[in-house]
């Protein structure tokens, strides 16, 4: 995954969304096999999601027309509205259902 837009590092040598990206990765790969830790994981960043969004994102909505047309430009063209999916228990289930 790229990110079109990163802010260039500043002198406190604050991580780029990248460096973030790579960092989750790293747990990801280290928690491989835990599921307890990867669930932490998840929830961690669905936490991180709702924060942003609601907290940061939101209140920079445009208010005019042309900002709010340049960002649905971003959001087309960058793939879509970022959405955290979950399983849903159905498909979570049947990982306990015996395999023939």
């Amino acid at each position: 995954m790229k990110f079109h837009h990163t802010s260039d590092q500043t002198a406190d040598h604050s991580p780029s969304l990248e460096d973030l990206e790579h960092m989750i990765n790293q747990l990801t790969e280290q928690f491989q096999g835990d599921e307890i830790a990867l669930l932490s994981l998840l929830r961690l960043l669905e936490r991180s999601h709702q924060t942003i969004r609601e907290q940061h994102f939101q209140p920079t909505l445009p208010r005019d027309r042309h900002r709010l047309y340049a960002l649905l430009r971003e959001i087309e063209a960058a793939g879509g509205w970022p959405y955290i999916p979950r399983i849903p228990l159905r498909q979570f289930l049947k990982q306990l259902e015996p395999k023939e």
